[in-house]
């Protein structure tokens, strides 16, 4: 007979995309190691191009996922395949994980909570000034020309969620259906927003899904699950010197300000003037205010972060494919 958290596993499954570079697959098949740490009983697929798959089997690595979707060409990018989930429902409950990604701990009581929603993703119930925009000193003309306020009026909006599509859930076929349908209208209709072209970005080359999956679920009136959630927090960003960890991370503690302005300076590319900014702003209430938070998901997803991910994504492959010690006959 079946326990309670067994019956509550049936039907839930993890699953990642990979294409491109071989380095994208490598860093699935790490990060998928990292979740088994944790989880040995629900499946994990992976959704690939073909020469990934070829890759696999040629790394007689296959057994590492416990089912492969070869997906076609217009599928193989960011806005491709997060538009698409609705084909892409392997399983009755889905998560959708990047491959930047690390797992710190038992992750059942996250599906447990992800349980009520036909579907959701990570992120803030208001998008900031800069969420799909320009990230440099232009920004000062959208705001002096409220181009942000112009494009949530045309389009019906009060509020824009802000998402962070590193995870995604989806166990409604039809609601996930309607999201991808209405992300894909709002990005064919993106000469009428203020949002740009990520892969103009420097060290981008693929347009982003998030404005326009933020925006097809600020207009369905979907739920948003909180990005940063105290001890409960799905996945927190990792910041060199605000996350003590070991070498091999299983033990992982990252320092999270309770106040969210000063945790949003977290990201701030240069040590020295996020240092200078908390030091200025130390006398706001609640400043110094902080929690050493172990995330269910430890995310690299700042591009200055993510020599730290291949320092151990490298190191990880190595003892993935090193060839087992021979055992000397007596």
């Amino acid at each position: 007979m079946k326990t309670t958290t067994e019956l509550s596993k049936q039907g839930e499954g993890y699953i990642f995309c990979s294409y491109g570079r071989e380095k994208y697959l490598k860093d699935a098949l790490v990060s998928i190691q990292t979740l088994r740490r944790y989880d040995t009983e629900r499946p994990v697929a992976l959704c690939c191009s073909s020469e990934h798959a070829e890759l696999l089997e040629k790394w007689k690595l296959g057994g590492s996922v416990d089912h492969i979707e070869v997906i076609p060409k217009e599928h193989q990018s960011i806005v491709g395949f997060k538009h698409n989930l609705h084909q892409y429902m392997l399983y009755d409950y889905n998560m959708y994980l990047d491959s930047d990604m690390i797992w710190c701990k038992d992750p059942d009581p996250l599906w447990f909570s992800l349980k009520p929603y036909g579907y959701t993703i990570t992120g803030h119930d208001s998008a900031d000034v800069f969420y799909g925009a320009a990230k440099s000193a232009r920004i000062s003309l959208d705001i002096l020309l409220r181009r942000r306020q112009r494009t949530l009026k045309r389009f019906g909006l009060t509020h824009l969620y802000r998402v962070q599509t590193g995870i995604m859930y989806a166990a409604d076929q039809e609601l996930t259906a309607e999201v991808d349908r209405l992300a894909s209208e709002y990005l064919s209709r993106k000469d009428e927003t203020h949002f740009v072209n990520r892969s103009n970005e420097a060290g981008r080359k693929l347009e982003s899904c998030e404005w326009s999956l933020g925006m097809a679920m600020t207009a369905l009136k979907l739920y948003v699950y909180p990005w940063f959630n105290g001890y409960e927090s799905i996945q927190l960003d990792y910041i060199h010197k605000m996350v003590n960890h070991d070498n091999d991370f299983w033990e992982v503690q990252v320092k999270y300000y309770c106040n969210p302005f000063i945790y949003g300076l977290r990201g701030l590319k240069t040590k020295t003037m996020r240092t200078l900014l908390y030091s200025l702003f130390s006398a706001l209430p609640r400043s110094q205010d902080h929690m050493w938070v172990t995330p269910y998901i430890l995310h690299f997803g700042w591009k200055h972060q993510k020599k730290y991910f291949d320092r151990f994504a490298e190191q990880m492959w190595k003892e993935m494919t090193a060839e087992p010690p021979k055992v000397e006959k007596e």
